[in-house]
């Protein structure tokens, strides 16, 4: 069984080992978000350590879905600081592990961080995925907007640039005023 729960600071560091894990494995799997491959495990597990800050600050919350233990899945919500952008977030780091794929998780934690969100009060969300990626299907099916496509926004794990696709979704009372 599945289990996904938010992680505070200490939880982010205690499971900086996993996460790094699920990252290595989401980069070398060939998605692109924001590493280039061959990603090190020392810098995975770096990059997670450093989120705990984020998280700590309010800057950050993550998410984590588990199962016997064992890091399978991750997403995260970024909150702006900005006075007038409080009402956003940005949608960041949903990654499966390429064995837990095909179950359903990716859904569920969508599900978890819209729901956080709008119970947070935030009314608007938003991403970027590359275009032609498998997750645009997930955030389509999840009733996100496509915006655009951005062409060479970002270089894929084997360092080709590669169009960015932009997604919106409105959460919370923003959802049912239509």
């Amino acid at each position: 069984m599945t289990a996904v729960s938010r992680l505070d600071e200490a939880e982010v560091a205690a499971c900086a080992e996993g996460l790094a894990d699920l990252l290595t494995d989401t980069v070398h799997g060939g998605a692109s978000i924001g590493f280039l491959a061959p990603l090190t495990r020392a810098a995975a597990l770096d990059w997670w350590q450093g989120r705990a800050t984020e998280v700590s600050t309010g800057a950050l919350a993550v998410w984590a879905a588990r199962e016997c233990g064992r890091v399978v899945g991750t997403v995260s919500l970024a909150f702006p600081h900005k006075p007038n952008s409080r009402h956003r977030a940005e949608l960041v780091k949903l990654m499966v592990h390429r064995d837990a794929r095909g179950r359903g998780l990716g859904r569920t934690l969508l599900a978890t961080a819209e729901r956080a969100a709008a119970a947070a009060g935030i009314t608007l969300l938003h991403l970027d995925t590359e275009t032609d990626s498998p997750a645009e299907r997930l955030y389509r099916a999840a009733g996100w907007t496509r915006l655009g496509a951005i062409p060479d926004y970002a270089a894929s794990p084997a360092g080709v640039l590669r169009p960015t696709t932009i997604y919106y979704k409105r959460v919370g009372t923003a959802a049912h005023a239509g």
